[in-house]
């Protein structure tokens, strides 16, 4: 249960990036970074996590919006989901993302929260979010993994101890895209692909991201290379409306003659990190993407799945969702 107050920290409300990165380094891991809010403001009202400092990041107008960039895009970390949502270019070359971002949440949380922030936000698991002292909070015990633990929205994929899921669903729309994520600290940047800018927890189980202290996400950029092609994006959750993925899938196909030249095949909420579906995309060259090849590739991954006590049916929900995006319908 929220609470009505949160607990005392300074706020600084930089209105430049140079002065964001300057208090950024200086703060360096006391300084929360702080986009939207959708999902820090939770954090902090539950008294759950607690910070010396935020950074809003919400006044720096050169952090919003979409360009052209050699055939592909940027976006600005601060451009909201609705407006990614809604913007001509990314709907005409890349409609993957455009369908992944109006799929989160509702339209009064798109209207506020920001590409970044859906990219950055913490898992959703409800013991970690609940202030239990699991692997992720820094103790020793993974009770979702337990066999006690409700763990119907956990991972089949890439666990190492926590078994929690990234909760975006714009994350493996750009995974699927071969996007980068700009990462700017002060005195320079780095440019990471978007498969490498999640991590999991045999990386570090204590992020969900590589971004470091004192680091800003400033931009996502997607390249030319799937301009126009086919896409396919279907989020599977309890409710259509204000409501996590069980699990979702994101595709992009380039035909050739009739038949699939290459691929992308990822899904969300079945790992904690966008989890790419690379047998599949193999078995897929060459062939013709119809309901017989979607059929043969469909349990392809399966064998690899590892599931726990409540989430055994994400495995064939996998499975047809791999048929309908092969298919395309």
């Amino acid at each position: 249960m929220l609470r009505d107050m949160m607990p005392h920290f300074e706020l600084y409300q930089p209105d430049s990036l140079p002065a964001a990165l300057d208090l950024a380094d200086q703060l360096g891991p006391d300084g929360w970074i702080v986009g939207g809010g959708q999902d820090s403001w939770d954090w902090l009202k539950n008294r759950i996590k607690r910070t010396v400092a935020v950074i809003d990041l919400s006044g720096i107008t050169a952090l919003r919006g979409v360009r052209e960039e050699g055939g592909g895009l940027a976006i600005g970390a601060l451009t909201t989901l609705s407006d990614v949502e809604q913007d001509p270019l990314v709907r005409q070359r890349f409609g993957l993302l455009a369908t992944a971002a109006g799929r989160v949440a509702s339209p009064q949380i798109r209207n506020a929260g920001t590409l970044g922030g859906n990219l950055s936000q913490d898992t959703r698991c409800w013991y970690y979010r609940g202030g239990v002292d699991c692997y992720r909070a820094g103790g020793n015990m993974c009770y979702a993994a337990t066999p006690e633990g409700q763990n119907r929205e956990h991972a089949i994929f890439g666990a190492s101890r926590c078994i929690a899921v990234t909760p975006s669903d714009t994350a493996n729309a750009l995974v699927a895209l071969d996007a980068s994520m700009v990462l700017a600290r002060k005195g320079g940047e780095r440019v990471l692909p978007a498969e490498e800018f999640f991590v999991g927890p045999a990386v570090n189980i204590e992020r969900m991201t590589a971004l470091e202290p004192g680091e800003i996400l400033t931009e996502v950029r997607i390249p030319a290379r799937w301009a126009g092609a086919d896409f396919y994006f279907e989020k599977v959750a309890d409710r259509a409306v204000w409501d996590f993925a069980l699990l979702s899938i994101a595709s992009a196909f380039r035909l050739e003659g009739g038949q699939v030249a290459d691929c992308r095949m990822v899904l969300g909420a079945a790992a904690c990190v966008p989890w790419r579906l690379r047998e599949v995309e193999k078995a897929l060259a060459g062939r013709a993407r119809d309901a017989a090849t979607a059929d043969a590739v469909a349990a392809l991954e399966s064998g690899a799945a590892r599931v726990v006590k409540f989430n055994g049916y994400k495995v064939p929900l996998m499975e047809n969702l791999v048929r309908r995006a092969v298919r395309g319908s």
